[in-house]
């Protein structure tokens, strides 16, 4: 189905064609009569919110789901309806409309799976559609401008609250307020060739940490079968004794463990030692994430556990500046 929002001839002598793929979230919620907000608008009724544009829109339903919700076998979903679209030589580009929880991560996993070289925007919203602030139709209208123009250094954007982003070290940092992304540095990505291999046969659990924290939820995953595991630490990327022995026992079974932080911004070094500091955590066999965060360096390690990326391939992904990876 097309959406003719305007009848406008461009210089080429056509109209371009993007791709609007919905799998729901905030921009695509309202209340219910218990007062609870969930995904019920459909693509063509959020499209319907758009200012006339020299534009002809596809909408596709890919889910309908909160990405608090999403499995990676969900994004995964997402990641080939983008790739679907890739291939059509009709398409100019694609507007991707999800929700905020996770929308990072899906993003990421769609850049390291296809590099694209066609604009593929991410948006969503913060507010219901019915919410006093809602704030859907104007980012979707700033992702559609964007995936219009030519595609941006970096790959996969983010349309959102007035800024368009790179999603490389991207993550969300506020519940309430419009402009909810940053990025945790300037940086380019680590990983440009495409990691192609679908994630959704894959167990990749993140471990969150506490002052005085031991194993157990380490051994937890372990147990559940999980093939990496992302440690949530403090501060630069620091724990206990107990979990630095946990990591030990993971990579003794041959299980990746990388080391990211609670911390959202700067750049981490395993400079701590003291039984539990990144250096013991490191010397234990983990991996210390330098730029990413929890969510996104379970994208990226699931990525590369998927493709059979050596030991030494994920921790230059993860180690190294940009600027010093081999290309």
């Amino acid at each position: 189905m097309l959406n003719h929002a305007a009848h406008v001839v461009t210089g080429t002598g056509q109209i371009p064609l993007l791709a609007v793929l919905a799998t729901g979230g905030t921009i695509a919620s309202s209340r219910g009569a218990d007062g609870a907000a969930s995904p019920s608008l459909r693509a063509e009724d959020l499209l319907a919110l758009l200012p006339s544009m020299a534009v002809d829109l596809r909408p596709q339903e890919v889910l309908a789901k909160d990405s608090a919700s999403l499995t990676l076998a969900d994004m995964q979903r997402i990641s080939d309806a983008v790739a679907t679209e890739l291939a059509d030589p009709r398409i100019a580009g694609i507007v991707a409309l999800h929700g905020t929880d996770a929308m990072e991560e899906t993003a990421l996993l769609v850049q390291l799976q296809h590099a694209p070289r066609k604009p593929v925007v991410f948006t969503g919203a913060q507010f219901a559609s019915d919410h006093p602030r809602s704030d859907g139709a104007r980012n979707l209208t700033d992702a559609v401008r964007t995936a219009l123009q030519p595609p941006r250094p970096g790959g996969v954007t983010l349309a959102f609250g007035g800024w368009v982003l790179p999603v490389w070290g991207l993550y969300k940092f506020t519940s309430d307020a419009p402009d909810a992304f940053r990025r945790v540095a300037d940086e380019g990505a680590t990983v440009t060739r495409p990691l192609p291999a679908p994630v959704d046969g894959l167990r990749v659990d993140i471990v969150a940490t506490h002052p005085g924290s031991d194993g157990l939820h380490l051994e937890a995953s372990l147990a559940a079968g999980a093939q990496g595991i992302v440690v949530s630490a403090l501060g630069s990327g620091n724990a206990t004794p107990e979990l630095v022995a946990a990591i030990s026992r993971a990579r003794a079974q041959g299980v990746m463990v990388v080391v990211s932080s609670r911390v959202p911004e700067g750049l981490l070094s395993p400079i701590y030692g003291g039984g539990g500091g990144g250096h013991d955590m490191r010397r234990a066999g983990a991996i210390h994430a330098r730029l990413l965060r929890p969510g996104q360096a379970r994208i990226l390690l699931a990525a590369m556990l998927a493709n059979g990326c050596s030991e030494a391939e994920i921790a230059r992904a993860f180690e190294t500046a940009p600027e010093t990876v081999p290309a």
